[in-house]
């Protein structure tokens, strides 16, 4: 059996086409078998660069075994230069491609990913709800004030959700996009503390609270911040600022009690060796999508585990990015919880995958159909954007 085509899939949706272009590869074989892969660059920009390092990266595939995954994992990582600097956008198209090849494995042997990385440790995968700033429903908003925190909080809770998180300084009251702040004044730590009491008052003192930042802050500000939060027991801080300051991240910690999580950004168990080494983070949040694909988020994980610290996967992207994250949830021992991120309510999105996995009351059951367990829908394939390399 050998790769004889791989197809670039350029998803389009009239409904999120300003901020979402997911990127899917699928490696198909000479008898017919194949597997899917998504790029984690849905959002932000780099999809097109993403798409064209799979093109360039997808060659080194064809004609190959799809079963000799780490071989191919490898090739990619001694072979191509590049590889050995990190680099979300190269490593995207690297990730999609590994994806891509468990899927196909799993499929020619006819069992679920989990089964081929040690079988299943967690059957029921606890979610939590994702960006409640944008709102919890089909169609995203700005939300603002406390009392939409708390009505956004509460529609989550009655579908089941017992964790949930927020970027309480993502927007200005004004709806502005806050850029990096050195300090923050007394109003906006004000505006973003009752934001964030707003939802704890509405989820109760037993359910779990996270609070992140995407990287916007300073690490004086970070500190500024975690310690308004300490009394509302906040789960973990998520990216208080950019992952690229490693050894702050050790200093921000000693400064507070709450854990503190990153990852999303991050490339091979290399960048997120030091983290460990330094005890700077209590929870590591890679991307299967950008981290280096399955191959090397289950490596990040057993890492994370020597060192005592459980893994959140980041999950923000297509139905393939979910099904995968999934797969590999369950057959690791340092899993924490599941990202839900808001963008899953999306029709657009969950429609282009042939099977619609939810959490039911807060919590995923793991799909037990070979390989990742989900496919391009055919309506999303006909509307994609289709580059062949053969």
């Amino acid at each position: 059996m050998q790769i004889q085509r791989v197809e670039i899939y350029q998803l389009h949706w009239a409904q999120l086409k300003k901020y979402w272009h997911p990127v899917v590869v699928r490696l198909v074989t000479d008898t017919g078998v194949s597997g899917f892969g998504e790029a984690g660059i849905a959002y932000g920009h780099g999809h097109l660069a993403a798409k064209a390092a799979l093109q360039d990266l997808g060659k080194m595939l064809l004609h190959q075994d799809p079963m000799q995954i780490e071989h191919h994992w490898q090739r990619f990582y001694q072979h191509t230069f590049w590889a050995k600097s990190g680099g979300a956008i190269f490593y995207s198209a690297i990730s999609a491609l590994d994806c891509a090849l468990w899927d196909l494995k799993g499929k020619v042997l006819g069992v679920p990913v989990y089964e081929l990385l040690g079988g299943q440790t967690n059957a029921k995968l606890r979610a939590y709800a994702s960006q409640l700033q944008y709102g919890w429903e089909a169609q995203s908003r700005l939300v603002k004030t406390p009392a939409e925190f708390a009505q956004v909080a509460k529609t989550a809770v009655e579908q089941g959700y017992t964790a949930f998180k927020l970027d309480p300084l993502q927007f200005e009251e004004e709806q502005r996009f806050v850029a990096n702040r050195y300090l923050l004044s007394q109003h906006q730590l004000q505006a973003a503390v009752e934001r964030v009491a707003a939802v704890r008052e509405t989820i109760g003192p037993s359910a779990d609270l996270i609070v992140e930042c995407h990287g916007k802050l300073e690490p004086r500000a970070a500190v500024q911040f975690a310690q308004q939060l300490a009394p509302l027991n906040i789960y973990y801080y998520e990216e208080p600022f950019s992952s690229l300051e490693q050894q702050e991240f050790a200093t921000v910690a000693q400064h507070t009690a709450i854990p503190l999580a990153t990852g999303e950004r991050l490339t091979t168990r290399w960048q997120f060796k030091s983290f460990l080494e330094h005890q700077s983070v209590g929870i590591v949040q890679p991307d299967l999508g950008v981290c280096g694909g399955i191959s090397e988020a289950v490596k990040i994980a057993h890492l994370a585990s020597a060192y005592g610290v459980g893994v959140q996967f980041h999950t923000c992207g297509g139905p393939i990015a979910t099904a995968a994250t999934l797969q590999v949830e369950a057959a690791i021992s340092n899993f924490v919880i599941h990202e839900e991120h808001e963008i899953n309510l999306k029709p657009d999105n969950y429609q282009s995958g042939r099977f619609h996995y939810q959490p039911v009351d807060g919590y995923y059951h793991v799909p037990d159909r070979p390989g990742i367990g989900q496919a391009l829908s055919e309506q999303a394939m006909e509307k994609a954007k289709l580059t062949v390399v053969e």
